[in-house]
Protein backbone atom coordinates (compact mmCIF):
# COMPACT_ATOMS: atom_id res chain seq x y z
CA UNK A 1 0.00 0.00 0.00
CA UNK A 2 2.63 2.25 1.07
CA UNK A 3 4.51 1.40 -2.35
CA UNK A 4 1.16 2.52 -4.33
CA UNK A 5 1.01 5.78 -2.48
CA UNK A 6 5.04 6.26 -3.29
CA UNK A 7 4.21 5.25 -6.93
CA UNK A 8 1.11 7.67 -7.09
CA UNK A 9 3.17 10.43 -5.60
CA UNK A 10 6.24 9.97 -7.92
CA UNK A 11 4.03 10.09 -10.79
CA UNK A 12 2.37 13.44 -9.90
CA UNK A 13 5.72 15.02 -10.06
CA UNK A 14 6.63 13.68 -12.75
CA UNK A 15 3.63 15.37 -14.54
CA UNK A 16 4.03 18.77 -12.63
CA UNK A 17 7.72 18.38 -13.68
CA UNK A 18 6.99 17.82 -17.04
CA UNK A 19 5.40 20.94 -18.09
CA UNK A 20 8.53 23.37 -19.23
CA UNK A 21 10.21 19.94 -21.04
CA UNK A 22 7.45 19.59 -23.01
CA UNK A 23 7.26 23.36 -23.94
CA UNK A 24 10.97 23.30 -25.10
CA UNK A 25 10.35 20.41 -27.22
CA UNK A 26 7.95 21.85 -28.66
CA UNK A 27 7.20 21.89 -31.65
CA UNK A 28 9.36 18.30 -32.48
CA UNK A 29 7.64 18.12 -35.52
CA UNK A 30 5.63 20.63 -38.61
CA UNK A 31 2.67 22.17 -36.99
CA UNK A 32 -0.78 22.87 -39.63
CA UNK A 33 -2.50 26.39 -39.43
CA UNK A 34 -5.85 26.80 -40.50
CA UNK A 35 -7.04 29.67 -41.81
CA UNK A 36 -10.68 29.35 -41.94
CA UNK A 37 -10.91 31.62 -45.10
CA UNK A 38 -8.95 31.79 -48.87
CA UNK A 39 -6.07 32.55 -49.92
CA UNK A 40 -6.40 36.24 -50.42
CA UNK A 41 -7.84 37.45 -47.73
CA UNK A 42 -7.01 39.66 -44.48
CA UNK A 43 -6.84 36.60 -42.35
CA UNK A 44 -4.96 34.94 -45.41
CA UNK A 45 -2.16 37.60 -44.78
CA UNK A 46 -1.84 37.60 -41.48
CA UNK A 47 -1.44 34.06 -41.19
CA UNK A 48 1.12 33.66 -43.50
CA UNK A 49 2.51 36.80 -42.28
CA UNK A 50 3.09 35.99 -38.56
CA UNK A 51 3.88 32.46 -38.82
CA UNK A 52 6.63 32.48 -41.59
CA UNK A 53 8.51 34.39 -38.83
CA UNK A 54 7.60 32.21 -35.67
CA UNK A 55 8.44 29.17 -37.84
CA UNK A 56 12.07 31.05 -38.50
CA UNK A 57 11.93 31.73 -34.86
CA UNK A 58 11.76 27.77 -34.01
CA UNK A 59 13.08 26.34 -36.59
CA UNK A 60 10.64 24.54 -37.32
CA UNK A 61 7.42 24.03 -40.06
CA UNK A 62 4.19 25.97 -39.59
CA UNK A 63 2.31 24.72 -42.58
CA UNK A 64 -0.68 26.75 -43.85
CA UNK A 65 -3.70 25.00 -44.93
CA UNK A 66 -6.99 27.23 -45.68
CA UNK A 67 -9.80 25.72 -45.39
CA UNK A 68 -12.53 28.04 -45.99
CA UNK A 69 -16.12 27.56 -46.29
CA UNK A 70 -19.91 29.12 -44.11
CA UNK A 71 -17.88 32.36 -43.01
CA UNK A 72 -14.99 30.22 -41.55
CA UNK A 73 -16.99 27.23 -39.41
CA UNK A 74 -15.69 24.44 -41.52
CA UNK A 75 -12.27 25.45 -40.74
CA UNK A 76 -13.49 25.98 -36.64
CA UNK A 77 -15.23 22.71 -36.68
CA UNK A 78 -11.93 20.85 -38.38
CA UNK A 79 -9.64 22.53 -35.35
CA UNK A 80 -12.42 22.19 -32.26
CA UNK A 81 -11.99 18.19 -33.24
CA UNK A 82 -8.22 18.36 -33.37
CA UNK A 83 -6.12 16.82 -30.96
CA UNK A 84 -4.90 19.44 -28.19
CA UNK A 85 -1.21 19.10 -28.88
CA UNK A 86 -0.22 22.43 -30.43
CA UNK A 87 0.15 20.62 -33.49
CA UNK A 88 -3.10 22.26 -35.25
CA UNK A 89 -3.97 25.60 -34.41
CA UNK A 90 -6.11 28.54 -36.30
CA UNK A 91 -6.24 31.77 -37.48
CA UNK A 92 -9.50 33.59 -37.26
CA UNK A 93 -11.23 37.25 -37.01
CA UNK A 94 -13.91 38.42 -34.48
CA UNK A 95 -15.87 36.40 -37.32
CA UNK A 96 -15.38 33.50 -34.66
CA UNK A 97 -17.59 35.34 -32.32
CA UNK A 98 -19.96 36.99 -34.99
CA UNK A 99 -20.90 33.34 -36.05
CA UNK A 100 -21.92 32.66 -32.50
CA UNK A 101 -24.77 34.90 -32.72
CA UNK A 102 -25.75 34.44 -36.72
CA UNK A 103 -25.68 30.51 -36.67
CA UNK A 104 -28.85 28.65 -35.00
CA UNK A 105 -26.17 26.08 -34.39
CA UNK A 106 -22.71 25.28 -34.61
CA UNK A 107 -20.52 22.24 -34.39
CA UNK A 108 -18.73 24.17 -31.63
CA UNK A 109 -18.85 26.21 -29.00
CA UNK A 110 -16.91 29.44 -29.88
CA UNK A 111 -16.06 30.48 -26.41
CA UNK A 112 -15.37 26.68 -24.52
CA UNK A 113 -13.92 24.79 -28.05
CA UNK A 114 -10.94 27.04 -28.70
CA UNK A 115 -7.70 28.58 -26.31
CA UNK A 116 -7.47 31.82 -27.34
CA UNK A 117 -3.48 32.49 -27.89
CA UNK A 118 -3.07 36.06 -28.58
CA UNK A 119 -4.33 38.34 -31.77
CA UNK A 120 -2.09 39.24 -33.92
CA UNK A 121 -3.12 42.38 -36.01
CA UNK A 122 -6.20 45.11 -35.83
CA UNK A 123 -7.72 45.94 -39.24
CA UNK A 124 -9.82 48.58 -40.35
CA UNK A 125 -12.37 48.29 -43.22
CA UNK A 126 -12.29 50.31 -46.48
CA UNK A 127 -15.59 51.35 -48.44
CA UNK A 128 -14.97 50.66 -51.71
CA UNK A 129 -17.30 51.35 -55.54
CA UNK A 130 -16.78 49.67 -58.59
CA UNK A 131 -15.29 53.02 -60.88
CA UNK A 132 -17.95 52.61 -63.26
CA UNK A 133 -20.82 54.16 -59.81
CA UNK A 134 -21.40 57.92 -60.22
CA UNK A 135 -20.43 58.33 -56.47
CA UNK A 136 -17.24 60.01 -54.67
CA UNK A 137 -18.48 60.22 -51.44
CA UNK A 138 -20.46 58.26 -48.60
CA UNK A 139 -23.71 60.84 -48.93
CA UNK A 140 -23.50 60.28 -52.71
CA UNK A 141 -23.69 56.32 -52.49
CA UNK A 142 -26.47 56.71 -49.98
CA UNK A 143 -28.10 58.76 -52.44
CA UNK A 144 -28.14 56.74 -55.25
CA UNK A 145 -28.88 53.87 -52.79
CA UNK A 146 -32.20 55.56 -51.96
CA UNK A 147 -32.62 56.39 -55.41
CA UNK A 148 -32.31 52.51 -57.11
CA UNK A 149 -33.12 50.84 -53.92
CA UNK A 150 -32.22 47.28 -53.87
CA UNK A 151 -30.39 47.18 -57.28
CA UNK A 152 -26.60 48.09 -55.86
CA UNK A 153 -25.12 45.12 -54.76
CA UNK A 154 -21.95 44.42 -52.12
CA UNK A 155 -19.74 41.49 -51.97
CA UNK A 156 -19.12 39.47 -48.38
CA UNK A 157 -16.73 36.88 -47.38
CA UNK A 158 -20.11 35.58 -46.31
CA UNK A 159 -22.71 35.54 -43.55
CA UNK A 160 -21.45 36.86 -40.45
CA UNK A 161 -18.08 37.92 -42.13
CA UNK A 162 -16.86 41.32 -41.86
CA UNK A 163 -17.74 42.86 -44.64
CA UNK A 164 -21.49 41.80 -44.25
CA UNK A 165 -21.42 43.08 -41.09
CA UNK A 166 -20.13 46.14 -41.07
CA UNK A 167 -21.82 46.78 -44.51
CA UNK A 168 -25.54 45.62 -43.27
CA UNK A 169 -24.68 48.10 -40.19
CA UNK A 170 -23.72 50.61 -42.31
CA UNK A 171 -27.07 50.16 -44.29
CA UNK A 172 -29.58 49.62 -41.08
CA UNK A 173 -27.84 53.17 -40.21
CA UNK A 174 -28.10 54.97 -43.26
CA UNK A 175 -31.58 53.66 -44.32
CA UNK A 176 -30.47 52.17 -47.53
CA UNK A 177 -31.70 49.19 -48.78
CA UNK A 178 -28.28 46.92 -50.59
CA UNK A 179 -28.12 43.67 -51.92
CA UNK A 180 -25.54 40.62 -50.22
CA UNK A 181 -23.59 38.96 -52.42
CA UNK A 182 -21.43 36.23 -50.21
CA UNK A 183 -18.41 34.85 -51.55
CA UNK A 184 -16.07 32.28 -50.03
CA UNK A 185 -13.76 35.18 -49.29
CA UNK A 186 -12.92 38.72 -48.73
CA UNK A 187 -10.21 37.96 -51.64
CA UNK A 188 -12.97 36.71 -54.11
CA UNK A 189 -15.55 39.32 -52.77
CA UNK A 190 -12.56 42.28 -53.60
CA UNK A 191 -11.72 40.54 -57.34
CA UNK A 192 -15.45 40.10 -58.04
CA UNK A 193 -15.77 43.72 -57.14
CA UNK A 194 -12.66 45.22 -59.25
CA UNK A 195 -14.50 42.99 -61.97
CA UNK A 196 -17.63 44.52 -61.52
CA UNK A 197 -19.51 41.88 -60.40
CA UNK A 198 -20.63 43.61 -57.18
CA UNK A 199 -20.70 47.64 -57.20
CA UNK A 200 -19.02 47.96 -53.71
CA UNK A 201 -17.30 45.89 -51.02
CA UNK A 202 -16.61 47.01 -47.64
CA UNK A 203 -13.81 44.87 -46.50
CA UNK A 204 -10.63 44.95 -44.60
CA UNK A 205 -8.03 47.68 -46.26
CA UNK A 206 -5.58 44.61 -47.18
CA UNK A 207 -7.93 43.05 -49.39
CA UNK A 208 -8.52 45.98 -51.29
CA UNK A 209 -4.97 47.46 -51.61
CA UNK A 210 -4.36 45.54 -54.98
CA UNK A 211 -7.35 46.77 -56.75
CA UNK A 212 -6.80 50.29 -55.47
CA UNK A 213 -3.23 50.41 -56.87
CA UNK A 214 -4.28 49.05 -60.58
CA UNK A 215 -7.31 51.85 -60.05
CA UNK A 216 -10.05 48.82 -60.28
CA UNK A 217 -11.59 50.59 -57.37
CA UNK A 218 -12.65 53.77 -56.02
CA UNK A 219 -11.72 54.27 -52.40
CA UNK A 220 -15.01 56.00 -50.41
CA UNK A 221 -14.18 56.21 -46.53
CA UNK A 222 -12.96 54.17 -43.69
CA UNK A 223 -14.65 51.94 -40.95
CA UNK A 224 -12.75 53.48 -37.89
CA UNK A 225 -14.00 56.22 -35.81
CA UNK A 226 -10.79 58.21 -36.62
CA UNK A 227 -8.90 58.32 -40.31
CA UNK A 228 -5.87 56.18 -40.91
CA UNK A 229 -2.26 57.06 -41.21
CA UNK A 230 -2.05 54.94 -44.31
CA UNK A 231 -4.84 56.97 -46.01
CA UNK A 232 -5.58 60.46 -44.22
CA UNK A 233 -6.99 61.99 -47.01
CA UNK A 234 -10.04 59.59 -46.96
CA UNK A 235 -12.56 60.32 -44.45
CA UNK A 236 -14.02 58.12 -41.89
CA UNK A 237 -18.06 56.78 -42.62
CA UNK A 238 -18.81 57.92 -39.31
CA UNK A 239 -18.45 61.75 -40.58
CA UNK A 240 -21.43 61.31 -42.79
CA UNK A 241 -23.63 58.29 -40.64
CA UNK A 242 -22.78 59.92 -37.35
CA UNK A 243 -21.69 57.18 -34.63
CA UNK A 244 -20.97 54.63 -37.21
CA UNK A 245 -17.32 52.33 -36.22
CA UNK A 246 -16.84 49.09 -37.21
CA UNK A 247 -13.20 47.35 -36.78
CA UNK A 248 -12.02 44.25 -36.21
CA UNK A 249 -9.23 41.67 -35.50
CA UNK A 250 -7.29 38.57 -36.57
CA UNK A 251 -6.50 36.14 -33.72
CA UNK A 252 -4.67 32.72 -32.96
CA UNK A 253 -5.92 29.87 -31.31
CA UNK A 254 -5.67 26.29 -30.52
CA UNK A 255 -8.12 23.37 -29.41
CA UNK A 256 -9.08 23.68 -26.11
CA UNK A 257 -7.42 21.79 -23.79
CA UNK A 258 -3.88 22.30 -25.43
CA UNK A 259 -1.11 22.30 -22.82
CA UNK A 260 -0.37 25.58 -20.88
CA UNK A 261 3.42 25.29 -21.70
CA UNK A 262 2.35 25.14 -25.13
CA UNK A 263 0.00 28.06 -25.30
CA UNK A 264 2.52 30.34 -23.27
CA UNK A 265 5.22 29.31 -25.88
CA UNK A 266 3.58 30.17 -28.85
CA UNK A 267 2.06 33.35 -27.11
CA UNK A 268 5.78 34.69 -26.53
CA UNK A 269 7.08 33.74 -30.27
CA UNK A 270 4.24 35.50 -31.68
CA UNK A 271 4.96 38.73 -29.45
CA UNK A 272 8.36 38.22 -30.80
CA UNK A 273 7.09 37.93 -34.54
CA UNK A 274 4.92 40.77 -34.42
CA UNK A 275 7.24 43.44 -32.75
CA UNK A 276 10.09 42.34 -35.49
CA UNK A 277 10.62 45.45 -37.59
CA UNK A 278 10.08 43.80 -40.96
CA UNK A 279 6.99 42.23 -39.91
CA UNK A 280 5.36 44.89 -38.40
CA UNK A 281 5.93 46.85 -41.54
CA UNK A 282 4.46 44.36 -43.66
CA UNK A 283 1.91 43.83 -41.67
CA UNK A 284 1.58 48.09 -41.92
CA UNK A 285 2.09 48.02 -45.52
CA UNK A 286 -0.88 45.53 -45.76
CA UNK A 287 -2.98 48.85 -43.63
CA UNK A 288 -2.92 46.35 -40.59
CA UNK A 289 -1.90 47.06 -37.16
CA UNK A 290 0.31 44.03 -34.93
CA UNK A 291 -1.32 43.11 -32.15
CA UNK A 292 -0.47 41.19 -29.28
CA UNK A 293 -2.38 40.45 -25.70
CA UNK A 294 -1.38 37.65 -22.84
CA UNK A 295 -4.05 34.74 -23.15
CA UNK A 296 -5.57 36.23 -20.39
CA UNK A 297 -5.98 39.63 -21.96
CA UNK A 298 -7.42 37.77 -24.62
CA UNK A 299 -10.01 35.77 -23.18
CA UNK A 300 -11.17 38.71 -21.82
CA UNK A 301 -11.62 40.28 -24.91
CA UNK A 302 -13.42 37.58 -26.96
CA UNK A 303 -15.74 37.62 -23.84
CA UNK A 304 -16.42 41.58 -24.47
CA UNK A 305 -16.73 40.77 -28.26
CA UNK A 306 -19.10 38.11 -27.70
CA UNK A 307 -21.63 40.37 -26.04
CA UNK A 308 -20.93 43.33 -28.26
CA UNK A 309 -21.74 41.41 -31.66
CA UNK A 310 -24.65 39.73 -30.22
CA UNK A 311 -25.56 43.64 -30.22
CA UNK A 312 -24.35 44.42 -33.71
CA UNK A 313 -25.53 41.53 -35.27
CA UNK A 314 -29.57 42.46 -34.16
CA UNK A 315 -28.80 45.90 -35.11
CA UNK A 316 -27.52 45.18 -38.33
CA UNK A 317 -30.37 42.92 -39.11
CA UNK A 318 -28.12 40.47 -40.59
CA UNK A 319 -29.42 36.88 -40.39
CA UNK A 320 -28.45 33.49 -42.18
CA UNK A 321 -29.74 33.29 -45.57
Amino acid sequence: MHFVRSMGALAAVTLCSCGPAWSQAYPAKPARVVIVFPPGGATDIVGRIAFQKVGEQMNQQFIIDNRAGAGGTIGAAFVAKSPPDGYTLMVYSATLIANAHMYKKLPYDALKDFTGITPVARLVGMLCVHPSMPVRTVQDLIALAKARSGEISYGTAGVGAFQHLSTSLFANMAGINIVHVPYKGGGPASIATAAGEVQMILTPISEVLPHLNSNRVRPIAVSSDTRTTQFPDLPTIGETVKGYDFISWMGTFAPAGTPRPIIDRLNAELKKAVADPAVASNLNSQSLDPMHMSPEEFGKLLRSEYDKYEKVVKLSGAQIQ
